[in-house]
């Protein structure tokens, strides 16, 4: 029995190590969406960086088109005024000037921080293009690194199926059909009993279990249904008790001194 539980604990060893193994393959794309994430949001953003400057520069486009309008009409007014022959008709050309001026400047103005908005956009735009071409570079050497562990796992995967596939034969099919059944259940099938405790479940085992196990035998944990094994050379059985031993004075009667004269 001890030839099968010393396999038994080999080949969940492996099966713990494989799942570990598998669980770190699965882990290896999420690594290159998160690169691709990052990029694709980096370029969306410089994207938007791109179209906000060109709609500036269409806005100003237009300020410009229509700021020329507006001092055109200015001048035209002028010329006017000095042809106008009463008091009201000067008022009213006086006051189209006005206007037309105003909105000159008004538009102006617009067309200033027309500018100093796309100052901040190519500047940010600069900065998320470069941001662009770091990103790039990560994902391809995030491609690399998780290609190059993919093989290394594989490659460390391919030995223990090798070893997997030599223990199995070498369990009983009995033990091998409740190992299999209850690590799919439990993630273990087997557990190492410590302290007179399952190590799988933290529940103590009754003392017949107990001598049992020291005995060298496989058994099962009425807690959680693992296999139960000991191993002396981690835990040590209890040493039995000893016999109190009698004092040296025990049973003996105590002689009394008699002193001269008695």
């Amino acid at each position: 029995m001890q030839a099968q539980i010393e396999n038994l604990v080999k080949l969940q060893a492996v099966d713990l190590e494989r799942g570990r193994l598998n669980l770190a393959v699965r882990a290896l794309p999420a690594e290159i969406v998160q690169a691709k994430t990052a990029l694709a949001d980096t370029e969306r953003l410089s994207a938007e960086a791109s179209d906000a400057l060109s709609r500036e520069e269409s806005l100003r486009t237009r300020l410009e088109r229509e700021i020329t309008g507006h001092r055109q009409k200015a001048a035209r007014f002028k010329v006017q005024l000095d042809s106008v022959t009463t008091p009201a008709q000067a008022e009213a050309i006086e006051h189209e000037i006005r206007f037309e001026s105003s909105e000159a400047d008004r538009l102006e103005n617009e067309e200033l921080a027309s500018m100093e908005r796309s100052e901040a956009q190519e500047a940010a735009l600069a900065a998320a293009r470069a941001q662009v071409e770091t990103l790039a570079s990560a994902l391809d050497k995030t491609r690399a690194r998780v290609a190059l562990r993919q093989q290394e796992y594989n490659a460390e995967l391919a030995v223990l199926n090798s070893e997997r596939d030599a223990l199995r034969p070498l369990i009983e099919p009995e033990n091998l059909v409740r190992y299999d059944r209850l690590s799919g259940s439990r993630g273990t099938g087997l557990a190492r009993v410590e302290n007179q405790q399952c190590t799988g479940c933290r529940m103590g085992v009754r003392p017949q279990t107990w001598n049992q196990l020291r005995e060298g035998e496989l058994v099962t944990c009425d807690s959680c249904g693992r296999l139960l094994y000991w191993d002396p050379a981690i835990a040590p059985a209890d040493p039995a008790p000893k016999s109190p031993q009698p004092e040296p004075s025990a049973g003996r009667a105590i002689r009394k001194t008699h002193q001269a004269g008695d």
